[in-house]
């Protein structure tokens, strides 16, 4: 590759990581020398990028440098098609809305061959392969259900089970399952002192208390993926 490409992959990496990241593991993954590693991010530090760390320590790449979408490749494109036409087909209008308003955006800035590219895309959502419907859902409950895991905020749940049984619940929503018939909400749920999964679709109502809860998102997130023994992205 390019020495450009190379430090646009190398501004990725970076990205990808919250924590600081050896000289070695960056030089590996992009097949170089440590020697060309420290003179690639001297010229990003050039240009920019605030990139913290030294040798022997690692870099991490602090927030506020961005790069401008006719960077994105023909692949992220298609990627970020693929995921929109996703998200337009479920039964969430507001989620739907804002992954159209994002390509719209997108399409705005890019050099024209790449916005042909992003309009011509062939890659399509098909069908789910089951019969059942999708099970419609309030979209105010799903807005509000998003909002409540972005602040952190407790919910008070009236959740009717399988029989048809409410019952009143207090979680801590960390996050929310999209599946091809119904949405389920990942929640620390105070009455079991346990993981509880709630489908939205029987959620009779909610309220979201005030105050955040005790623990972060990430945090919970992280502990529901090792009781599940989930080690991929859920």
């Amino acid at each position: 590759m390019s020495r450009s490409e190379r430090l646009l992959e190398l501004l990725q990496i970076l990205r990808r990581h919250r924590h600081p990241v050896s000289g070695q593991d960056l030089a590996a993954e992009l097949d170089i020398s440590l020697r060309t590693l420290y003179r690639d991010i001297a010229s990003l530090q050039a240009q920019g990028a605030v990139i913290e760390g030294e040798a022997g320590v690692g870099y991490v790449l602090r927030a506020g440098f961005t790069l401008p979408p006719l960077m994105f490749s023909q692949e992220e494109i298609e990627a970020l098609v693929l995921g929109s036409r996703w998200v337009t087909t479920r039964h969430d209008t507001q989620l739907a809305q804002a992954a159209r308003n994002a390509l719209a955006k997108i399409a705005a800035v890019l050099p024209a061959a790449l916005r042909d590219d992003l309009e011509a895309s062939t890659l399509l959502v098909g069908p789910s392969a089951r019969k059942e419907h999708p099970v419609p859902v309030d979209p105010d409950i799903l807005g509000q259900i998003r909002l409540a895991i972005r602040q952190q905020s407790r919910l008070e749940l009236h959740y009717a089970d399988a029989e048809g049984q409410v019952s009143q619940r207090i979680i801590w929503p960390f996050g929310l399952g999209f599946f091809d018939q119904v949405q389920v909400v990942l929640g620390w749920c105070e009455l079991r002192q346990d993981f509880r999964h709630f489908r939205t679709d029987r959620i009779q109502s909610l309220t979201i208390l005030e105050g955040r809860y005790s623990r972060s998102r990430q945090s919970l997130l992280k502990d529901w993926r090792k009781a599940q023994n989930i080690t991929r992205e859920f």
